[in-house]
């Protein structure tokens, strides 16, 4: 089971390209892509989750390709998309907003409803089903659109920056969520932040202005640092700046 990235090419209206002839295979089911502001992360991972269409290339998921109707049906049902911020539909509890998700990607009503429950229960958010979705705290938030992508049972979650600007707690909580997840569905996270990497992720991918300039195990980047660094957060910072030069 893979995500695979065929000779992409793409760039924003007539700015400079961001991607231009780009191969990538993610076979890992836990992988992290890091890179710094600009490097096209997010783009890729918009372009992975159908919400951007590459001007050239293909993008597929188990052989699946958004390229057609049906095609597209299933590829959007078996990947789903957290973007950097979850925005409450307004109105709407928890439990609906994470039901609406199921239905919107093609499930009936009564079948969104019950899978919403034990998705919300999966992300410790069960209690709060109840509350309106606007009432939930940032890290909340990002819980409810985990649920969202369990309630259609996605084989593949993308995750745009989904600690930034939460505390420490918060991060932490997210954090574990993400390796209990693991278990059983598929996740790509992008970021720029290296700390836990050895104990959240098993591979990493670095891009850097459009190319990828590494993709191995987290044991293999953390190599990359060199001897004399001590633990796996200065190591992987180390490894980060000699890959990425002149990141600040």
């Amino acid at each position: 089971m893979s995500l695979h990235f065929s000779r992409i090419a793409f760039r924003y209206n007539r700015s400079a390209s961001v991607f231009t002839g780009l191969d990538l295979t993610i076979d890992n089911p836990t992988t992290v892509l890091l890179g710094p502001n600009g490097a096209g992360k997010s783009t890729l991972m918009a372009l992975a989750a159908t919400h951007l269409r590459p001007e050239h290339g293909q993008v597929t998921w188990k052989d699946q390709s958004p390229v057609s109707r049906r095609g597209k049906a299933d590829y959007v049902r078996a990947v789903a998309w957290l973007p950097q911020e979850i925005v409450a539909i307004p109105g709407l509890t928890v439990r609906e907003q994470v039901a609406y998700s199921g239905w919107l990607k093609g499930m009936s009503r009564s079948s969104a409803w019950q899978a919403s429950a034990d998705a919300l229960t999966r992300v410790n958010l069960g209690d709060l089903a109840d509350r309106r979705s606007h009432q939930l705290s940032g890290g909340q938030k990002r819980r409810m659109g985990l649920a969202g992508a369990l309630t259609h049972q996605s084989e593949l979650i993308l995750m745009d920056e989904p600690t930034a600007g939460l505390d420490p707690t918060q991060r932490r909580v997210f954090r574990g969520l993400l390796e209990e997840l693991s278990a059983d569905v598929n996740v790509v996270v992008s970021t720029h932040q290296t700390e836990d990497l050895a104990d959240s992720y098993s591979q990493v991918v670095v891009l850097d202005r459009g190319m990828v300039c590494f993709q191995g195990s987290t044991e293999d980047f953390h190599a990359l640092a060199g001897h004399g660094l001590v633990g796996s957060r200065e190591q992987a910072e180390a490894a980060y700046a000699h890959l990425v030069h002149g990141e600040a």
